[in-house]
């Protein structure tokens, strides 16, 4: 059996006593510091620490660099400036999703990608393939390895983040950068984006800085409420605010127009690789979309676990639990279109038992709303 990889940030973990570590898509990664419940309303409250080292990294560099993201991408590489980031997904030519990402774009023939940690060597390969002639100049890097990643994120992620660097922050719009940003005394890439709902930013640096970063964020935020935040609260954050994850709302079986991201596949473009399979599937209509649920009886659901509706199987659970924010016990469900209208009655599957749950509006939770 293979070792598991580790962070840089690995040895600080053992300074929590109830910091507990799994194995994670290959990575010895913290499920919790001091408690998912705890760590979730710390995000939500005040801010979190995120260690998310374990997401890949690709340079892609030369001439024809925009051409060619814009061939292998859903969104619109073209309407991206120096200094701004987007959301896009990989597709296979039928429409479902290789892996979702961020590209950044660094300069007019330099960009970063940030894929998910669990398809770096899939993604990797996957791209290299569709390098063809067309695309000559253009290289293709595996920085994973020489990037460190962290998330400071919550609604006093600004403030803490505002002791410690000289960075312009309240011109740092949503998926905007710094190339060369300061923060702790040291030089990153700091983005302003996130994965929980919340206003947050992403810090990129070599791991030689690691303690650097992660003892200087925590100091400056311990009188603000900082606390570092495992993989745990990142799931049940990310959840709330209908933020998918690769392998349950996306997969290759998932197409992003019935995840719900029609927004970011620009059908209106050039050829894309899926393009054909996602406008026939939307002009022939969805056969399937992801909507939100939430349980009457009591119980709890779980991904994977069946929908039912009218005595037979309508669709699954891609990712449910107990709302830490809301304290209801929702899921998010990927359900044959006929079953998503909200207020639709449909069962959940819970060992063994048929229990009922509503079709509700999701996000569950948006940030600055009134719950």
């Amino acid at each position: 059996m293979d070792a598991l990889k580790r962070t840089p940030f690995y040895d600080l973990y053992s300074a929590y006593a109830e910091s507990r570590c799994i194995d994670f898509g290959g990575w010895e990664l913290p499920v919790q510091f001091t408690g998912i419940v705890k760590e979730h309303e710390a995000v939500r409250r005040e801010a979190g620490l995120f260690d998310v080292s374990h997401m890949g990294e690709f340079m892609v560099t030369g001439k024809n660099a925009e051409a060619f993201l814009q061939q292998m991408t859903t969104n619109d590489v073209t309407r991206l400036t120096d200094g701004g980031a987007q959301y896009t997904l990989l597709c296979y030519p039928n429409g479902g999703v290789v892996d979702d990402l961020l590209i950044y774009r660094l300069g007019e023939a330099r960009y970063m990608l940030v894929v998910n940690a669990s398809n770096i060597d899939k993604d990797f390969v996957w791209l290299e393939e569709h390098l063809t002639e067309e695309f000559s100049g253009v290289t293709l890097t595996n920085v994973s390895d020489e990037t460190l990643l962290l998330a400071l994120q919550g609604p006093l992620a600004e403030t803490i983040l505002g002791t410690v660097t000289d960075a312009p922050l309240q011109q740092l719009k949503p998926f905007t950068f710094l190339e060369h940003a300061t923060v702790c005394g040291v030089e990153v890439l700091l983005s302003r984006s996130g994965y929980t709902g919340e206003d947050g930013f992403e810090i990129y640096a070599p791991p030689a800085i690691a303690e650097t970063l992660w003892k200087g964020l925590l100091a400056a935020g311990a009188p603000h409420g900082l606390t570092p935040a495992g993989l745990g609260a990142r799931d049940t954050l990310r959840f709330e605010a209908k933020l998918p994850l690769y392998g349950q709302e996306l997969s290759a079986d998932i197409t992003p127009l019935e995840a719900g991201l029609q927004f970011f596949v620009k059908l209106g473009k050039e050829d894309f690789i899926g393009r054909d399979a996602l406008v026939q599937q939307k002009e022939a209509g969805l056969p399937r979309k992801l909507v939100g649920l939430e349980m009457i009886d009591r119980g709890i659901p779980r991904s994977h676990y069946p929908v039912f509706a009218d005595g037979v199987q309508i669709g699954e659970i891609t990712t449910g639990t107990q709302s830490p924010t809301l304290k209801r016990n929702l899921g998010l469900a990927l359900l044959d279109t006929a079953y998503t209208e909200l207020g639709t009655e449909v069962y959940v599957e819970i060992r063994g038992k048929q229990l009922k749950a509503v079709v509700v509006k999701a996000p569950f939770y948006k940030r600055n709303s009134s719950q």
